[in-house]
């Protein structure tokens, strides 16, 4: 490469530097909206806030079940009254301002409402799960907790494909075709069997382009976004689905259940032990204390916030193997690298974060760093 500079497929001038903009943007509105999160965890801990919003909550139902959900209710809903102007400043205005969205404010709304009507009663089990476990098992009910964890996360990666999915994009068959025929091959190759392949409206949301490998077992499906399809060459299809299957042929999906379902337990296991220390240091009545709740959650942020570096540092590994079995599986290294950069160029990626920023939270390798082990890396 004779630039450290991608150029964009188009033919229009390099976009690095709205890239670098972009990012730069995203990541401090990410920052500022975790830390804006974690301050109100602190408050509601360290602060008769905490325990006179538990108070309450408690007035209001005598059912300590009841009142957990007003309590994580009414959390909830301060979390949202601070981060929710940051939400849309990343998830909007800067999609919008970069010309990387096609939704409208209403779509954007609708989106977050049917997000948030998924998500609530999953949380809201879970919760009652852990009070529960609180009473039930004392010190060790982090075991039980992590078991329920563990098996919702299966379950969850087992029905989104059909169930969860669908609820947000339209999918399709991927009509006979070359295209079909290419990736039905790769597949049986790899001796992969999928029960389709999917084209999905990316579009109706976002001018960028993905790919992916979803389910497990009898729900596991190939789906590609109709921004690629449209975008894209066969050949560049071709290489980034080869990608894809990599991933399933080297276990990184087991992996990644493996090494997520050992980082459940460890930092329930871990959370517990301080959540027992600094509940009796800060004289809550014990760790079932309605009050107490929101210093569990600050163990648990701690735990992610120092062991997420680890997890991207293992996804960064999976995505140059995946990388390096594209090219040899396909034999079109010039293919994939077209196809790395038009994705590069649609999604606005920073060719060349700071490499503290990529530690931290880059969970695949930075563009250039990918095409250049492509260009003299990889067999």
């Amino acid at each position: 490469m004779a630039s450290e500079e991608l150029t964009s497929p188009r033919g229009s001038p390099p976009r690095t530097e709205d890239a670098r903009a972009y990012n730069r943007l995203k990541l401090a509105a990410g920052i500022t909206s975790s830390l804006c999160s974690f301050a109100l965890l602190v408050a509601l801990a360290a602060t008769p806030a905490g325990r006179s919003l538990a108070g309450w909550c408690a007035s209001l139902s005598p059912n300590p079940y009841g009142a957990l959900l007003l309590f994580a209710l009414s959390a909830g809903v301060l979390q949202s009254a601070v981060t929710l102007p940051l939400g849309w400043f990343s998830g909007f205005h800067l999609e919008h301002r970069f010309a990387l969205s096609n939704q409208s404010p209403g779509g954007w709304v609708r989106e977050r409402i049917k997000g948030l009507a998924l998500g609530a009663p999953l949380a809201a089990g879970m919760f009652c799960v852990l009070l529960f476990c609180l009473g039930r098992f004392g010190n060790a009910w982090w075991l039980p907790v992590g078991i329920a964890l563990t098996l919702i996360s299966v379950l969850l990666v087992r029905i989104a494909p059909v169930l969860i999915m669908p609820l947000f994009y339209r999918f399709t068959p991927l009509l006979d075709g070359t295209l079909k025929d290419r990736i039905v091959r790769l597949c049986e190759s790899a001796g992969v069997h999928v029960e389709g392949v999917f084209s999905f409206n990316l579009s109706k949301n976002t001018r960028k382009a993905n790919a992916a490998f979803t389910g497990i077992g009898r729900s596991r499906r190939i789906i590609l976004g109709d921004t690629l399809v449209r975008s894209f060459s066969e050949d560049e299809i071709e290489t980034v689905f080869a990608h894809e299957l990599g991933h399933y042929r080297f276990g990184h999906i087991r992996t990644g259940i493996l090494t997520g379902t050992a980082s459940t337990f460890a930092g329930l296991y871990i959370a517990s032990r301080l959540y027992e220390w600094s509940a009796a240091a800060l004289h809550f009545s014990g760790t079932g204390d309605l009050a107490a709740l929101p210093l569990l959650a600050i163990w648990l942020s701690l735990f992610g916030l120092l062991t997420s570096p680890i997890g991207n540092m293992i996804s960064r590994h999976h995505e140059r193997q995946a990388d390096a079995y594209a090219v040899r599986t396909t034999g079109k290294r010039e293919a994939f690298v077209a196809a790395l950069r038009k994705l590069a160029d649609m999604n606005l990626a920073d060719p060349e974060p700071h490499p503290l920023v990529e530690f931290m939270f880059y969970s695949h390798p930075p563009i250039v760093k990918r095409i250049r082990a492509l260009e003299h890396g990889y067999p």
